[in-house]
């Protein structure tokens, strides 16, 4: 298997681009790493530039981001209104995961792109709950041009001292995050009903038929369309 090292010397900021873009779209790959390695590579050696460094892993971010919001919109999210209540999500707590990301989605998939687990997992489940694509778009497009600019000319200025610092502040977003999702769970748990509550004044009546009207005056895929429609 071809290490970041290996890759770097073979295909330069294209190989960037390509593991960033891939764990963007949901893959568990070491896009930090490899954005990380290709900024100590430019640094030491000038093989590379760091200017492209930065923009192949920002584009790679946004790209795959993307593709990844669009498997989770026209994939996910009708596969999860057919088949979710066999693992326990309703059609009311679906409404309610669209009800959070209309109201705080912004703020996931921006701080997302600093959390290891959100980073892979972001797009898709922005997708999957429907959040507005350009609102998506311009969060993701920030969130991934200041992560490549931080980590990239961080490793590019430290070298690989840029460990000392990079290790513990993952350790320490990964534990706020953590902390957050385990207290977002007991909140959602302790308020649940008020929730669905609010979901259902901003998406009334069944949430397949509005979905299939938003699709079919959207322009939205076949798949999306026979997969709600068959769940009726």
């Amino acid at each position: 298997m071809l290490g970041p090292a290996t890759l770097l010397t073979k295909y330069g900021s294209f190989a960037v681009a390509g593991v960033v873009c891939l764990e963007s779209m949901g893959l568990p790959l070491p896009g930090e790493a490899i954005l990380i390695a290709a900024a100590i590579y430019a640094g030491k050696t000038g093989g590379l530039n760091i200017s492209e460094v930065i923009a192949a892993a920002s584009v790679g971010a946004i790209v795959g981001d993307n593709i990844g919001y669009w498997i989770g919109r026209e994939i996910g999210f009708p596969v999860l209104v057919r088949y979710g209540h066999y693992i326990g999500l309703t059609e009311p707590r679906i409404k309610v995961g669209q009800y959070l990301f209309m109201q705080h989605g912004g703020k996931i998939v921006f701080f997302g792109r600093f959390v290891a687990l959100l980073r892979v997992l972001a797009a898709l489940l922005a997708g999957v709950n429907r959040m507005s694509w350009p609102r998506f778009f311009v969060a993701n497009a920030a969130g991934a041009i200041l992560w490549a600019t931080l980590f990239g000319l961080g490793a590019y200025m430290l070298g690989e001292d840029i460990e000392h610092l990079t290790k513990p502040a993952a350790i320490a977003l990964g534990l706020t995050g953590l902390t957050l999702m385990i207290a977002w769970v007991l909140f959602l748990r302790v308020h649940e009903k008020e929730l669905q509550a609010e979901a259902e004044r901003t998406f009334p009546g069944p949430l397949f038929k509005h979905t299939v009207k938003r699709a079919r005056r959207g322009g939205r895929s076949e798949l999306t369309q026979r997969c709600l429609e068959s769940g009726a």
